[in-house]
């Protein structure tokens, strides 16, 4: 059997209705994993839900607000009723607003930090009880290229998306005597509902791709196998990692032949 094989694991990926989310949890789903899934709504995943019985797989959806503590506990307790212990968390809801500077306002800046941030947090505070009894668990924090360089347009993005590398590092420490790893996946231009108005911009995506070393945006199906490892036996011995899976755009050489400020 392949050690990335990951039959008989539960998986929860949250914010998984639309975007990145419901392609990670499909990946998982073709690894063998169970899925739980999330949305603010639980109806929404409903296609997320048909596509995963589609390649074979199973799963079911609940109801999740990231912001909510009300809701985060909710979803815990059901969740650990229910599966008695989770495998694989992947901290994938998010949020962004676009605004300069000067015009960001207060529930701007919370919005973001606190579904990026927050909410994964405690997610993950949520479930990790089992994990910790069972000596066992994978949790993947979904970051961003902005977890390693700034970009002004986007500063609570920016701040939150740091924030989760850090965490992510943090919670390494301290879950990694119980067997459980913690790492950070951080995907770089992808086409999703956040990032559409951008994508419509021909001019825009030029100008991306030629900082990409692989000259083209990602797809998808790039983020599967990154997924998948930090989720398997393979990955036992990483913890407190960042995985950038961006086409190289973060190197040092793509930054600096930026010329644009």
């Amino acid at each position: 059997m392949s050690s990335f094989d990951l039959s008989g694991r539960t998986a929860v990926v949250t914010g998984a209705s639309r975007g990145l989310g419901s392609f990670m949890s499909k990946a998982l789903a073709r690894a063998g994993a169970s899925l739980i899934i999330s949305a603010r709504d639980a109806r929404d995943c409903a296609e997320t839900i048909a596509e995963i019985y589609s390649i074979g797989g199973t799963a079911r959806a609940y109801s999740l607000d990231v912001r909510s503590e009300s809701s985060v506990r909710a979803f815990g307790q059901a969740v650990n009723e229910d599966v008695k212990a989770v495998d694989i968390l992947v901290n994938n809801a998010g949020c962004n607003v676009r605004k300069p500077f000067l015009d960001t306002s207060w529930d701007d800046w919370n919005t973001v930090l606190e579904t990026n941030l927050r909410g994964a947090f405690f997610v993950t505070q949520a479930l990790a009880q089992p994990m910790i009894e069972r000596g066992y668990g994978r949790v993947i924090n979904i970051g961003s290229m902005t977890s390693v360089f700034g970009f002004g347009a986007i500063v609570p993005y920016v701040a939150s998306r740091g924030g989760v590398l850090q965490m992510s590092r943090a919670l390494a420490d301290t879950l990694g005597s119980h067997g459980i790893t913690v790492n950070c996946l951080a995907p770089g231009w992808f086409r999703t509902g956040q990032t559409e108005v951008l994508f419509q911009d021909a001019e825009w995506r030029d100008y991306i791709v030629d900082r990409i070393p692989l000259k083209r945006l990602g797809k998808p199906t790039d983020l599967d196998g990154a997924v998948v490892f930090l989720s398997s036996e393979e990955s036992s011995y990483v913890t407190g990692q960042i995985l950038l899976v961006d086409g190289g755009m973060t190197t040092g050489a793509a930054r600096a032949a930026d010329p644009k400020p």
